[in-house]
């Protein structure tokens, strides 16, 4: 038997209220280079799994513990996250983040997560990506499981998750929504009380 409902969102710009590989750039001194191809995937002008791949490459000579340290203290828009919270079971963090960087961040929400994969090397740092994310796909099984599938989001690359969902929600209350991510969505909203209103009545 199907549950009703799973709500689904992505992490960076909609459930924290920064994008998490620019915070680890930050720390790390290299804002400038994960910056540009952060805002260049954003806006769809380089595909996610070449940039993606790009972003790791840079960060592979740091340990694996110091970035998920880093990301662990990204701040989460509370609202958001207490929505998620009260209805772990049916919520779901749909991210093309690496688990190993991000799952102590998820971990602070207690809900289910599809992210990219990779392993840590012995010697703490990163391994290869065993898997990059396909939102779309992280949807599809959703729906085996769910009556629907409602999904909130604002970059380019969460575009598969629009087109897969019942509901799409584009969200802008970090940054503006991409233009195809509106256009393919059935709500706009631009805060996070507005937004969980509005989960609250779907």
């Amino acid at each position: 038997m199907k549950n009703n409902t799973a709500f689904c969102f992505d992490l960076d710009g909609t459930v924290t209220r920064l994008e998490v590989l620019p915070v680890i750039a930050a720390e790390l001194g290299l804002a400038e280079e994960i910056g540009f191809l952060t805002q260049m995937t954003i806006r769809g002008q380089i595909p996610f799994e070449m940039s993606f791949r790009l972003r790791c490459r840079l960060l592979a000579d740091i340990e694996v513990d110091t970035v998920a340290h880093i990301v662990e203290d990204v701040p989460l828009d509370e609202e958001i996250a207490d929505f998620i919270r009260a209805r772990r079971e049916h919520c779901y963090v749909v991210t093309g983040n690496l688990n190993v960087w991000v799952r102590r961040l998820v971990g602070r929400l207690g809900c289910g997560v599809y992210s990219s994969t990779a392993d840590a090397r012995p010697n703490g740092k990163l391994g290869a990506l065993t898997s990059i994310l396909r939102k779309g796909t992280a949807i599809r099984d959703l729906r085996s499981q769910y009556d629907r599938v409602v999904c909130v989001g604002e970059g380019f690359n969460d575009l598969p998750m629009f087109e897969e969902a019942d509901i799409g929600v584009a969200y802008g209350g970090v940054h503006p929504p991409a233009r195809e991510v509106i256009e393919n969505a059935d709500y706009v909203v631009g805060q996070g009380a507005t937004l969980c209103k509005l989960l609250n009545t779907l």
